[in-house]
């Protein structure tokens, strides 16, 4: 029996010439290229101090955290093992960003509308 840990990001995604098709079952034996958690209160010490380190070791290039309640994206890659913070991102920010460095994405798309506030 093999001895592995199981890791189920929020999003996952692989550069084609990694994976140029989709398993035909629900399992994925290929390390993601790019990761993204979408934090909350309950889950948010886990993604970083568990989740993070353990897709550190097994590879995965690109990590994004979301928050949706403060409205912000983190940015990492990997470097020699370790997570470096290549950008922190806010409410309607313009985010180019690793792995998708081609595209810009308008942060703002991402959240909630706000309540308006009543005066």
């Amino acid at each position: 029996m093999r001895n592995f840990e199981v890791l189920v990001p929020d999003w996952a995604g692989w550069r084609r010439e990694r994976m140029p098709y989709l398993p035909e079952d629900q399992r994925f034996e290929v390390v993601p290229d790019w990761i993204c958690e979408i934090l909350s209160p309950s889950t948010a010490s886990r993604d970083r101090e568990i989740k993070m380190p353990l897709y550190a070791h097994y590879g995965v290039q690109y990590a994004w955290l979301i928050d949706p309640a403060k409205r912000t994206l983190e940015a990492y890659r990997l470097d020699a093992g370790a997570w470096i913070k290549v950008g922190r991102f806010a409410d309607a920010d313009q985010v180019v960003a690793p792995p998708f460095e081609a595209v810009s994405l308008d942060l703002e798309a991402f959240w909630a509308p706000r309540r308006p506030v009543l005066v």
